[in-house]
Parts: C-alpha cells; sequence; structure tokens
C-alpha cells in the first residue's frame, strides 16, 4: 500500500510540475489560456492581488490567501494529525502483532496483513490518511511558484516588499527562518516519537533552507506562514508538552 501511495505521489507531483514549467517566467493575465492558468495560477493571482488591494501589500495579500488555504485544508491536517498520533499509539501493539507473524511465508504475512488492517480499522487509524494533505498541497505550493515567477514577470505587477525582504528576490534570512519552523513543526508533531521519521526531522529543514536560498521571497513566506500554522496545530491536538511530563513519571515507576 505504501508503495502504491508513493507510485500515485510521484506521478501527481511531476504532472503538475511539468504542466506550466515552461511558462514560469511569462506574464500572467486572466485572458491566458490552458487548464493550469485557469485554473491553478490565475485564480491565485487574482486572490492575492484582491487582498493586495484590501491590504495596500501584495506581502500581506501573500499571508492572508495562506492563511486561507490553510484554514480550507486544515480538517485535512487535523485528521492527518491525529492518524499519526493514533499511529504511534498502536506501535507497541503493531510491534507485537509482527513478531507473532514472524514468519515470512505467505500465508502467515497474508493473516499479519489481515489483523493489522483489522487492528487501524478498531482503532482507527488510515495509514493512506498522511499523504492526501500532501497531494492537496502540491499543485498549491506549486501554483504559488508560478503566480509568484509571473506576477513578477508581468510589467504591470510590482511585488514589492514585506517587511524588509523584496518579495521578488530570494532571501537566506527568510530561509532560515522557514526552515527553523519546520524543525519546529516536526519537532512538535508525530515525528518526534518515531526513530524512522527523526530522518526527516533533520533532513527537511535544511532542504526548505536549500530551497529557499533561490526561490522568490514571496514563496518562501508562503512556507514560514504555514509552518507558524501547522506549529499551532500541533500544539492543541499533539500537545508534545504532555509526553515531556509523563516520561519521568514512567521511568520513575520502572525504578521502583
Amino acid at each position: 500500500m505504501n508503495k502504491r501511495l508513493a507510485l500515485v505521489l510521484t506521478l501527481v507531483s511531476v504532472t503538475l510540475l511539468l504542466s506550466g514549467c515552461t511558462e514560469y517566467n511569462q506574464p500572467i493575465y486572466e485572458d491566458s489560456k490552458g487548464f493550469w492558468n485557469e485554473f491553478i495560477v490565475w485564480p491565485l493571482v487574482a486572490l492575492i492581488t484582491m487582498f493586495k488591494e484590501l491590504l495596500g501589500t501584495y506581502g500581506l495579500g501573500i499571508v492572508f490567501v495562506t492563511i486561507i488555504i490553510r484554514l480550507a485544508i486544515l480538517p485535512l491536517m487535523i485528521k492527518q494529525t491525529k492518524s499519526a498520533k493514533k499511529m504511534q499509539e498502536i506501535q507497541p501493539d503493531l510491534a507485537k502483532l509482527k513478531q507473532k507473524y514472524s514468519s515470512k511465508d505467505a500465508a502467515t504475512q497474508q493473516k499479519y496483513q489481515q489483523e493489522m488492517m483489522a487492528m487501524f480499522k478498531e482503532r482507527g487509524v488510515n495509514p493512506a490518511a498522511g499523504c492526501l494533505p500532501v497531494v492537496i498541497q502540491m499543485p498549491i505550493l506549486i501554483g504559488f511558484y508560478h503566480a509568484i515567477s509571473r506576477m513578477n514577470s508581468t510589467p504591470e505587477i510590482n511585488l514589492g516588499s514585506f517587511l524588509w525582504f523584496p518579495l521578488a528576490e530570494p532571501s537566506i534570512i527568510l530561509a532560515i527562518l522557514a526552515g527553523i519552523m519546520q524543525f519546529l513543526v516536526l519537532r512538535t508533531g508525530p515525528a518526534m516519537d518515531n526513530p524512522q521519521m527523526k530522518i526527516m526531522m533533520y533532513f527537511m529543514p535544511f532542504m526548505i533552507v536549500g530551497f529557499g536560498i533561490f526561490l522568490p521571497s514571496a514563496l518562501t513566506l508562503y512556507w514560514v506562514i504555514g509552518n507558524i500554522i501547522s506549529l499551532i496545530q500541533n500544539m492543541v491536538i499533539y500537545k508534545p508538552w504532555e509526553k515531556r511530563t509523563l516520561q519521568p513519571a514512567k521511568t520513575g515507576g520502572a525504578k521502583r
């Protein structure tokens, strides 16, 4: 199942990436043709521009559009976080089940898969829940990149600055801030309890910083605001401080 989901995610990402890559440095207008332009790039440009007219700057427009997008997919993100939390809670039972069906023959592994899926259903765990928000956000993120790049190539549009960051140019400071926020999101989420995911915890922030150094600050700003929302979500749902306060009590009980 994981391999199939990874394959679908990869195909979706590549398709979306290639769908408008040849026009990333071309001006964007309301009458720009093509599915990608009409249903992804221009709606984002129009929404950012609308909030710019209301709030005065493209920077604030990007901030508010980011908040709107993240609020729109918030139910999926909450479902993903809750599913990941439940997945961590059943890890001991999954380990016992794996040990029970340690034999590698086909019949035993089939029985293992059946009982594992039954456990998922009983505990309300959906392993695929973590992929859906990523699939949904991918066209938005790529669309944001194209929208910002093409707005910057449109003579009638001047992105200006947000605080002291020129939105059309890369910013090392904003890239580092995006990386730090990404680390905090992973640190307060289910990754901190999963040894396998801890690799991602340290790899992802560096990747975000690497991209942010070369991409326009407008896109990095989207990452920063989005990660702030994810951090608040983790603090409310996952409550990482509870694990830290409970851990010493468990250790002390074991010593007795």
